[in-house]
C-alpha cells in the first residue's frame, strides 16, 4: 500500500520539524529522550557547579546515615545514577558546603573510585574519610573513641622471600601541612585528648575521647590480636592507633593527583573505634562509632574550612 505519512506531530505547544512531501514520503517522529538536549522524563537537576568545600567518603550505610543525621545531608541523585548526599554547615566563620557518597564496596580501589567521582562532580577543596576503624592500641583506641588522623601507614607492600620470609615495606604519607595546623588548632583548644560528652542519639551512656594519630591502612580485615600486621604496625611506629581498609587509597590518590594544575584538596581520616580488631570484632558498634566519627567531623569544620 502507498502511504504518504505527511506532516507528524506529538503533544501540546510543539514546533514541527520534520515533514515530507510526495509518494512514498513517511516521517519517523524520535521519542523525546532521544532528542539532542531534550529534558529526560524524571530526570535530575546536574551538579552544582559552585565551590563545594568538603567532600566525604564513607563505606558502611551506618556511616553515611550518621553523616546526614550529624550534618543534615539532602539525597541528590546525579543524572548518570550516581547518589550523593548534600547539605551546607554552618560555623562561627563560614557556611561550609558539604556532599558525600558512599562508596560501592571495603577497600583501597573502591574508595579511590569514589573520590574520582567527587572529584569529578564537585571538586572539593577537602577530602576526607569518616566512619569505623578497628583500635590496635588498648589506651586510646577504647570502643567509642575517635581517632583522627593526617598520618597513614599503608603496610601492604612486602618482599616475600623462602622459607616464609616476608619483608613489609610500609609506605607513610601525610596531609598537608594546612590541614595539620588545623587538627593541631583543633586539639589546642580542646585538649590531648579531647573530652567530648555524650550525643543524645548515642548508644553510650558516657562520653568519649578523641586523639591524634596514624592509621594503618591495608586490604586485610584484621580479627587477631596476634596478626603480623598489628606487630609490623607497632614495630614501625608506636603511635599507630587504628586500622582501616581505605586510608591508604584516598593517601595514594592524593599523592596521584598532585601533578595537576589546579590547586590539590588537602585530606582527614577520622575513625571512630569500633573493635579491637582481635577475636571479639563484630558489627555490634558500629552504629556507636560512626556517630562519635560524624560529630567529631562537626567539631573539625570551624578549622578545616
Amino acid at each position: 500500500m502507498k502511504t504518504n505519512r505527511g506532516i507528524s506531530a506529538h503533544g501540546n505547544g510543539n514546533a514541527i520539524s520534520n515533514n515530507a512531501v510526495g509518494n512514498y514520503a513517511r516521517v519517523i517522529a524520535t521519542p523525546p529522550a532521544e532528542r539532542i538536549g531534550a529534558q529526560v522524563a524524571d530526570s535530575v537537576a546536574p551538579t552544582d557547579l559552585g565551590t563545594w568545600d568538603i567532600g566525604i567518603v564513607t563505606i558502611l550505610s551506618e556511616e553515611l546515615r550518621s553523616l546526614c543525621d550529624e550534618l543534615k545531608l539532602e539525597r541528590h541523585k546525579e543524572p548518570g545514577g550516581l547518589y550523593f548526599y548534600r547539605g551546607e554547615h554552618t560555623t562561627p566563620d563560614s557556611t561550609v558546603r558539604i556532599v558525600a557518597t558512599q562508596a560501592q564496596s571495603q577497600g583501597q580501589r573502591s574508595a579511590m573510585a569514589a573520590l574520582e567521582n567527587l572529584r569529578r562532580h564537585y571538586s572539593p577543596r577537602l577530602w576526607a574519610l569518616v566512619g569505623v576503624g578497628g583500635g590496635i592500641h588498648d589506651e586510646h583506641a577504647r570502643i567509642g573513641n575517635v581517632i583522627v588522623s593526617t598520618e597513614v601507614v599503608y603496610y601492604e607492600n612486602r618482599k616475600v622471600k623462602p622459607l616464609g620470609d616476608v619483608r613489609r615495606r610500609g609506605e607513610h604519607r601525610q596531609a598537608p601541612a594546612q590541614v595539620v595546623h588545623a587538627v593541631n588548632a583543633f586539639f589546642t583548644e580542646h585538649g590531648t585528648p579531647a573530652r567530648i560528652h555524650s550525643q543524645p542519639a548515642s548508644q553510650s551512656s558516657q562520653g568519649y575521647e578523641v586523639y591524634p594519630g596514624l592509621i594503618g591502612s591495608g586490604e586485610a580485615v584484621v580479627a587477631d590480636r596476634d596478626s603480623d600486621i598489628r606487630r609490623y604496625l607497632a614495630h614501625y611506629n608506636e603511635k599507630v592507633l587504628a586500622v582501616d581498609m581505605e586510608a591508604g587509597g584516598l593517601s595514594q590518590y592524593w599523592q596521584e593527583n598532585s601533578v595537576h594544575d589546579e590547586t590539590n584538596p588537602g585530606w582527614i581520616v577520622i575513625r571512630g573505634v569500633s573493635d579491637n580488631a582481635d577475636e571479639e570484632k563484630g558489627h555490634a558498634h558500629h552504629e556507636l562509632a560512626a556517630r562519635n566519627a560524624a560529630h567529631v567531623l562537626r567539631l573539625l569544620l570551624p578549622f578545616l574550612c
